[in-house]
């Protein structure tokens, strides 16, 4: 078996029901003879760089997985087929990858969801506290007899004024 991933990127106008059936029909291909997958992610709706069948966004999903190369031959002609799927690309990241490998990849791809999640956490606390309202110093005056003057004095030409 070698290891793959692909991208691919479906029509944003499809419902969360057709876009999973894509995603459970390439999982059965791949999954044939013996392949397994690694990871999917959903990215979700993103916009693209240019048009693309004229379209401005595109669902993305991302797919990490271990196969024979028959299987991306037939997964990448059905996406040719699939009028629902605009673009994708496969890259082969392995000649080869045994059971082991398999699972190792599995281990560093929970290790980095969860580092992704406890980034995120962070981020949001520290932006919390940044975010907090701080209380305001304001500077005591003293009263001396200079200052209480002034205010007299102020005080008084307030009245001639109005006057």
């Amino acid at each position: 078996m070698r290891r793959y991933e692909t991208i691919y990127i479906l029509r944003p106008t499809l419902s969360e029901d057709e876009v999973n059936a894509i995603i459970e029909s390439t999982d059965s291909v791949l999954t044939g003879g013996n392949g397994q997958i690694i990871s999917i992610d959903k990215w979700g709706i993103r916009t693209l760089a240019y048009l693309i069948q004229k379209e401005t966004q595109g669902y993305y999903i991302y797919c990490d997985y271990a196969t024979e190369p028959g299987n991306v031959t037939e997964m990448e002609r059905k996406f040719r087929i699939d009028e629902s799927v605009m673009k994708y690309m496969t890259v082969k990241l392995s000649d080869s990858i045994d059971s082991d490998g398999i699972e190792a990849a599995r281990g560093e791809y929970e290790a980095a969801v969860v580092a992704a999640a406890e980034a995120a956490a962070e981020a949001e606390k520290l932006e919390e506290e940044q975010n907090k309202p701080k209380p305001e110093v304001t500077e005591k005056k003293e009263a001396t007899p200079e200052t209480v003057k002034e205010t007299d004095d102020s005080e008084e030409n307030n009245e001639t004024k109005s006057d």
